[in-house]
């Protein structure tokens, strides 16, 4: 398997060159050369394997045996897997009201992140050992990437991680998560902004192509193709979960942001997995409007809300999304990012909108006053808390269960849980609940922190490239 740009600039390259690029130096991001295809006989094959047996058989689709022979894959995988607290790794839970949850929380930052950056950082190693070359990571979060990135990351021999969060727009367990790691390949920098203001200096920086060469650069956001491609394996578990038989489509909601995960799903429906996708969302609605409407614009200030994960105002997945509805046509989506990095807008060709329409079939916008509803009314019928942003994803569920409309049979249905309550302390109480007392909570927010400040009036971009240069120095 080959990768390319979505921009068309960049081609043929292998899995380690597109595990180590973040942007390409086109502009775009990365997406298979080919996409490939699973048989309906296949899949049943698939019905009965745990969730790391079922990772282990995506994983070569897109994995040589020449890059990384399947032995030494599979070590790689058992060992990315084996701090899960779940021995089902993303259990279903099955709950009142044909309500049905898959929990991608029980990795070492309670997030669904975990699965596929476990996995990365264990990429990275094996073929960072391999090289005997270094590599610096740059992250922007909206609340759990850091946190998961940084676990996959410390205290690797070969691989220093900058870490850029939004200042006090994560929740406290989540930001501390990632200022209390003291490891020295760590530096984390809290910014006086949203998440989309920190992807600015940080694209500036990719885009800077000598010096992003000098200094080995690449990011492990949802822009790394092995990110997007390690959770295709959740949509297909789902899918095997809620129908064993292959023989129906399966709908799964999708809290999201800047659509990332939304991406593994499309790509797990490209492949041939039966799937219906529901986009649930903040009122940062730039993906309900996209999908929609074709209105792909941003709007002129990020809202903070309960979700803070997903208050983000350029979902950038879009253009793989959008990449693979037009079977690659490179200078097509070319022409729609220019124009939207020109004006910061455009209008999403209705050939294009149509196509995704066949695969997102459904957006949802929900209010944090609908968040805290949902969160109540999930554990007053079950007794089960969900998060804030799973709540965004459950709250579409309750609204069908509620309609007076649209009663008709509809195909078994999954809502992804993003990350466990226990990081949203804050908003279990905004709901009028009372959190459960964790030790492990506690215990983290009891530790020491260490982090750099980025406040209105520096230059972030110019504070970015000083680290970045400083971890060079020190690692000659």
């Amino acid at each position: 398997m080959k990768y390319c740009s979505t921009r068309g600039g960049v081609k043929g390259l292998t899995f380690e060159e597109a595990l180590y690029t973040g942007y390409a130096e086109d502009g775009g991001i990365l997406l298979p050369e080919n996409i490939p295809s699973i048989t309906k006989s296949t899949l049943q094959s698939w019905s009965k394997l745990s969730y790391v047996e079922l990772v282990k058989e995506i994983i070569p689709f897109f994995v040589g045996d020449d890059e990384i022979p399947k032995e030494n894959l599979n070590g790689l995988l058992d060992k990315a897997f084996g701090r899960f607290t779940h021995p089902d790794v993303t259990p279903i839970s099955k709950l009142n009201d044909g309500l049905n949850i898959i929990e991608l929380y029980h990795g070492v930052t309670w997030a669904f992140k975990d699965l596929a950056l476990s996995c990365v950082g264990q990429f990275l190693e094996y073929f960072l050992n391999k090289r005997q070359k270094r590599l610096t990571i740059i992250v922007g979060t909206s609340g759990d990437t850091g946190s998961a990135a940084i676990e996959a990351i410390r205290g690797l021999k070969w691989v220093d991680i900058v870490v850029l969060l939004p200042k006090g727009r994560c929740s406290r367990v989540q930001e501390h998560q990632m200022t209390s790691v003291i490891e020295d390949n760590v530096h984390v920098f809290r910014v006086d902004g949203s998440s989309d203001d920190l992807d600015i200096p940080i694209k500036r920086v990719f885009m800077d192509i000598p010096f992003k060469r000098q200094h080995n650069l690449t990011s492990i956001n949802s822009i790394n193709w092995a990110r997007v491609m390690v959770q295709t394996a959740h949509y297909i578990y789902s899918y095997l979960q809620m129908c064993p038989s292959c023989d129906s489509e399966v709908e799964i909601v999708i809290p999201t942001g800047a659509c990332g995960n939304v991406t593994s799903g499309c790509l797990a429906r490209m492949m041939g997995v039966p799937l219906r996708l529901v986009c649930a969302v903040t009122t940062n609605d730039i993906v309900a409007r996209t999908v929609r409407d074709g209105d792909f614009s941003t709007a002129e200030t990020v809202t903070q809300t309960l979700a803070t994960a997903m208050d983000i105002q350029i979902p950038y997945n879009m253009e793989r999304i959008w990449s693979m509805m037009t079977g690659g046509d490179a200078p097509r989506i070319k022409a729609m990012m220019d124009e939207f990095e020109r004006t910061g807008k455009v209008q999403v060709p209705t050939d294009i909108l149509e196509k995704t329409k066949e695969v997102i079939v459904d957006t949802f916008v929900v209010n944090d006053d609908v968040v805290r509803k949902t969160m109540r009314r999930a554990f007053e019928k079950n007794q089960y808390y969900v998060c804030p942003h799973t709540a965004i994803g459950v709250a579409y569920h309750y609204r069908d269960l509620d309609s007076k409309e649209n009663k008709e049979e509809r195909p078994p249905r999954v809502i992804i849980a993003t990350a466990s309550v226990k990081k949203f302390q804050e908003a279990v109480l905004s709901s009028g609940l009372t959190p459960k007392e964790n030790a492990e909570v506690t215990a983290l927010l009891e530790k020491e922190t260490k982090s750099q400040e980025m406040t209105k009036g520096d230059n972030w971009e110019e504070m970015l490239r000083k680290t970045i240069e400083m971890i060079s120095m020190k690692s000659m």
